[in-house]
């Protein structure tokens, strides 16, 4: 709460108005000539022991470029927005991109109500002691739920989290795709038993089961032979966890990204029948369920002429580059033409405290970002601009 505070006062700070909607979601808003308008943002939360960077940069460094371009004497022709999204991370209701599911109206009421945090209370119980929220989460979404022709286009900026632009000595990323998840989980249960006592053709292993389904995901994967298409078995847990004794239920969480539909979804289907065959083989039990399944964006060539031309007005070096990692601009796809803008991180680490982004590259990222949201906004500068 406090984190939305302050986001909040900068907003006034900046001279923007600013509004909450019924899912969490803070907009501030700078009225141009037209009603239509540019946003940008990302988000603030995080997962435990992340860094200072992810998704923060998108929301400070957003504010300040507005901020900017105030000073500047710009006057906007769209106007120009920036907000905060609400729980991108799924760290507290297990479901990532909460407030632009709601924007783009790809989140039922069930679904939202069926989340629940480690306390049990669902999302409208945590809304509404936050001080927005809904009288049920039908009323929650509908309030989020943004009209057609309110945004002409949505732009983030945001940490690479991966080391190419650093690697190739590279100042800016313009992101031409956004790779979309599909999250898995499989459960095996088998007969368990005594270490020493049950012999080994007597066994029904769940552990095993899990072990060979692990180097399925990463097997699967490389046979698509395309590095944009990753696997990773996140979760791996063993019950009853006993050195000694045989395992009878394993559970895999198993995450498959690409920004080909068509490739990662062949690696889902043959993922989920080794499954099946491991499974079938070792005489256990196998319960598996596709948690979702979204469909990857490819992003505005608007978007990325526009900040292409505001990197080369700044001189600075740039890549075209997909995003593999997953951003609430996946789902702001469905609403307006979308794409991101990438600065450097150190070692490309992202995650983990010691992610780290230089004062240089957000300054660069920041200057980028506004002469994007400028060209965009169709406004008009002051005869000498400065920024």
């Amino acid at each position: 709460m406090l984190a939305r505070s302050y986001v909040k006062e900068l907003m006034r700070e900046a001279g923007l108005t600013v509004r909450e909607d019924t899912v969490g979601n803070i907009f501030g808003r700078w009225e141009g000539q037209k009603s239509e308008a540019v946003l940008t943002g990302s988000h603030c939360d995080a997962i435990p022991l992340a860094g200072m960077y992810d998704g923060t940069l998108g929301v400070i460094g957003a504010i300040e470029a507005l901020a900017a371009l105030k000073r500047s004497g710009f006057q906007p022709g769209r106007s120009l927005e920036v907000m905060m999204f609400t729980s991108e991370e799924p760290t507290r209701f297990g479901l990532s991109c909460i407030g632009s599911r709601a924007m783009a109206g790809v989140l039922s009421p069930e679904e939202l109500e069926s989340k629940k945090d480690e306390e049990g209370n669902v999302f409208k119980e945590a809304a509404n002691k936050a001080g927005y929220g809904g009288a049920s989460h039908e009323d929650i979404l509908k309030g989020a739920l943004v009209k057609p022709q309110t945004y002409s286009h949505f732009v983030e900026l945001h940490i690479e989290q991966g080391p190419l632009l650093e690697q190739e000595g590279l100042d800016i990323g313009i992101v031409t795709g956004i790779a979309a998840p599909a999250a898995l989980t499989i459960e095996f249960t088998g007969a368990g038993g005594h270490a020493g006592a049950l012999l080994m053709h007597f066994r029904n292993d769940a552990g095993l089961a899990a072990a060979e389904i692990a180097l399925e995901v990463e097997r699967s994967v490389l046979d698509m032979k395309s590095e944009d298409t990753v696997g990773t078995t996140g979760i791996l847990e063993i019950k009853p966890g006993a050195i000694n004794s045989v395992p009878r239920e394993a559970k895999l969480g198993i995450d498959i990204r690409d920004v080909s539909e068509e490739r990662r979804d062949a690696v889902v289907k043959r993922v989920l029948k080794a499954a099946e065959e491991v499974a079938a083989r070792r005489k256990v039990g196998v319960v598996s369920r596709i948690i979702n399944q979204d469909p990857p964006a490819t992003c505005s060539s608007e978007i990325a002429a526009a900040t292409a031309k505001a990197a080369a007005a700044l001189k600075l070096k740039t890549k075209h580059m997909v995003s593999r990692a997953y951003h609430d601009s996946l789902f702001m796809a469905r609403i307006a033409p979308t794409s991101m803008i990438f600065i450097p991180c150190k070692d490309g680490i992202s995650h983990r405290p010691d992610e780290f982004a230089s004062a240089k590259h957000i300054e660069q990222g920041v200057h980028v970002l506004a002469l994007t949201m400028a060209e965009l906004s169709q406004g008009a500068w002051p005869d000498k601009q400065e920024l």
